[in-house]
């Protein structure tokens, strides 16, 4: 599939595919988006482009699309909605047809200004690299295979090449505004470097080569890294955290936009301060959260780093919502559990307990026991202690993950707490040799 905007690049990109189509062995299509962003103009090119692709014999995907609603629906720049309509579309329409391939019209001078760009916005050595000769582009679960045939010719190669072959593409005359910063880069800032360096186009794509070898090189490095000290667990990447310190900084850096761009396929909005953020938290205590864009969280936990959209997703628990008594003896349902409860003598207890059944003296416990999740202020006395502490405290002490803590089951009487089910009872509900009759409690999880 060829994308054209009617535009010298497109108009020249699919005039040279059509005459090498028989020799390349490939079947074209065309695909072109108006994006309604200037009126009769817009209507023009697609009627252009309509037209070009008849005289070549090719077939045509012409549709229109409201940039400027979507704009407003996504809080995004003109330019940032424009490119995610357009790509969307072009994802839908090579779907549709079964094109493994969208060829576009980018040429070395949008190679050049995407350079700039990036380096404007501070995207790092990654945005140094510019545009590829092949990339992948995902979005909203749509895949795009993106290749650049001109990448390596000047746009005033493809205008003389319109020119020979007696070609007459539109001209966007919003190309020219400057209110659009790459049409700022291209009208301003380049000829002002060039002031300084004549030769500055030739810097900026050396700069280019050499950033794509150094990420190659990365690239290698953390995929070697990723095995030892990452995976991916219910939507949330798991960074050994002892592991992930040892690496040396660049790595660091690396990974973490790798493990950004697997959880969400593209780091378009992922910038070279939120990368510096997150590595100045590395060193933070445990709780510490950072938010990032498209709804990101990167974790600090005792032993690992979470990152992902939902990081309870990795508590085996259910939410646990309200409060509910249970029936003693008997069986009581909430949500995600089935609990247990039986009275017994202090004989019947076994040798070995698991996380899941305790064991309480029923004189001290009683049998008015309630299930709820944990609340402001809670204190008990975890078992071996000679006082009482804020649950807070030891859900702390116990290095239980912060967004765990509102899933823990906490059984309660009408005095206290008597236990934090899956950690510890209350030692002043503990089975003695003085006691005489025993509650038997056992969570069992449940879908």
């Amino acid at each position: 599939m060829v994308a054209v905007s009617g535009g010298p690049d497109s108009v020249c990109l699919l005039h040279i595919l059509s005459s090498l189509r028989n020799k390349l062995g490939v079947t074209l299509q065309v695909a072109h988006l108006n994006h309604q962003l200037r009126g009769a103009d817009s209507e023009a090119d697609a009627d252009y482009v309509a037209d070009f692709a008849r005289n070549l014999g090719l077939p045509a995907t012409i549709e229109k699309r409201d940039v400027k609603a979507y704009r407003a629906q996504h809080h995004l720049s003109l330019e940032e909605a424009a490119r995610e309509v357009r790509y969307t579309f072009l994802a839908e329409v090579a779907e549709s047809i079964g094109a493994g391939r969208v060829a576009v019209g980018h040429t070395q001078n949008d190679h050049i200004e995407t350079i700039l760009m990036h380096l404007i916005r501070g995207s790092g050595t990654r945005g140094l690299r510019g545009l590829l000769p092949v990339s992948q582009w995902q979005y909203e679960g749509k895949r795009l295979i993106i290749i650049r045939p001109l990448l390596e010719v000047s746009r005033e190669e493809t205008e003389e090449y319109c020119r020979r072959n007696e070609l007459a593409p539109r001209i966007d005359a919003s190309n020219l505004r400057l209110s659009l910063l790459r049409n700022r880069i291209r009208h301003e800032l380049l000829p002002l470097l060039k002031k300084y360096n004549p030769r500055v186009t030739e810097a900026l794509l050396r700069t280019a080569r050499i950033a794509n070898d150094d990420l190659a090189f990365l690239d290698s490095e953390v995929a070697r890294a990723w095995r030892k000290i990452a995976r991916i667990e219910e939507g949330v990447t798991i960074l050994d955290k002892k592991g992930f310190l040892k690496l040396p900084t660049a790595l660091k850096r690396h990974l973490l936009r790798t493990a950004i761009e697997k959880l969400i396929g593209n780091i378009k909005d992922i910038e070279a301060h939120h990368i510096e953020e997150i590595m100045a938290g590395l060193g933070k205590s445990a709780g510490k959260r950072i938010t990032l864009p498209d709804g990101l969280i990167f974790a600090t936990e005792y032993d690992r780093y979470l990152l992902g959209t939902d990081l309870s997703a990795l508590f085996p628990f259910p939410p646990l919502e309200g409060e509910f008594t249970v029936e003693i003896p008997g069986e009581t349902r909430l949500p995600g559990w089935k609990v247990k409860a039986r009275i017994v003598s202090r004989e019947e207890i076994p040798e070995n307990t698991e996380g899941f059944t305790a064991y309480f003296d029923l004189k001290r416990a009683g049998t008015k026991q309630t299930v709820r999740s944990r609340k402001f202020g809670d204190r008990f006395q975890p078992l071996g202690m000679s006082q009482p502490k804020k649950l807070s405290e030891f859900l702390v002490d116990a290095k239980i993950p912060h967004d765990w803590r509102d899933r823990i089951p906490i059984v309660g009487s009408p005095e206290h707490i008597i236990w934090v089910v899956g950690w510890r009872m209350d030692e002043r509900v503990r089975v003695t040799e003085k006691t005489r009759k025993v509650l038997w409690l056992e969570f069992e999880r449940v879908k």
